[in-house]
């Protein structure tokens, strides 16, 4: 992990129960004799990410609905503090971000405002998924310092949100990388499997529009790149998570026919999973 995420190591289940009461129910001794929860229980991984929330960032309140993705807070903010090096790395209340695919959940305003005090606008195609998004920065009293905007043409991605007069030093995206619901149906058997569970939802959930797009994340950030263009002048860095390094050929020579000035992969890891960060800028 990134040395200034918060959550190396072990999760100390019993401070986040007296952070967040509701977590202790579902926490249990194992065959072991280890405090831990069932990952594989929705219920529970949306109580540790309350606690977790609540204790590390001080968001007292955080809720989605059923079948909206449920973020694993550590990764998330890894990626937060990855991005952050390419701005100076402290925190600095006049860094402004763009967060395209907020979600229901708002992870990335939430974070990235809590450790470097950043202001956002996060987007979204999904009305329903604004609207709970703005619930949970009212609810915190963070509408000075975040704003959710509706993406209403989801056949765009920046065109629509990036105002004429908007500047941005960051922009960031988790986008949806699988292909179709054939493919995201497969990817949620194998990990079943790989929790040694059996069931039929994802303890992390996700929506259509979260876990897939026709074409796979390849398509969808080759288009984000060609998009990007259109921009250069209000962007700083363009950045994005890609989930498969086989793609990053791919993207890499979008971004040489979009001229873009300089290229930058960031690699990251989380235990065992390991991931990357592409970005971008024109200047």
């Amino acid at each position: 992990m990134h040395p200034r995420n918060r959550h190396q190591g072990r999760y100390d289940l019993q401070s986040l129960i007296k952070a967040s009461p509701e977590l202790g129910k579902h926490v249990f001794v194992n065959e072991f004799g280890t405090e831990t929860l069932d990952f594989a229980d929705a219920g529970a991984v949306k109580s540790l990410n309350r606690a977790l929330l609540k204790s590390s960032y001080g968001i007292e309140f955080w809720d989605i609905p059923e079948k909206f993705l449920c973020p694993p807070i550590p990764g998330r903010a890894d990626y937060i503090h990855t991005v952050a090096d390419l701005v100076g790395g402290k925190v600095d209340s006049k860094i402004r971000v763009l967060d395209i695919g907020t979600g229901a959940n708002a992870i990335y305003p939430l974070l990235g405002h809590a450790e470097y005090k950043w202001n956002f606008v996060g987007s979204d195609v999904d009305a329903e998924a604004v609207k709970n998004a703005e619930l949970i920065v009212h609810g915190n009293k963070l509408n000075s310092f975040i704003e959710i905007r509706h993406q209403k043409n989801a056949g765009k991605i920046f065109e629509g949100i990036i105002g004429p007069a908007d500047q941005f030093d960051l922009t960031i995206c988790n986008p949806p990388f699988h292909s179709s619901a054939e493919e995201a149906s497969a990817g949620t058997e194998r990990k079943w499997k790989n929790l040694k569970k059996t069931g039929t939802g994802l303890n992390f959930g996700g929506k259509s529009n979260e876990l897939w797009t026709q074409g796979g994340e390849k398509v969808f950030l080759t288009s984000m790149i060609k998009e990007s263009a259109s921009f250069k002048d209000q962007v700083g860095w363009f950045t994005t998570l890609v989930s498969k390094d086989e793609n990053l050929k791919t993207l890499e020579k979008s971004l040489q026919n979009v001229a873009a000035n300089e290229v930058r992969i960031l690699r990251m890891e989380q235990g065992q999973k390991k991931s990357r960060v592409l970005a971008w800028t024109y200047r």
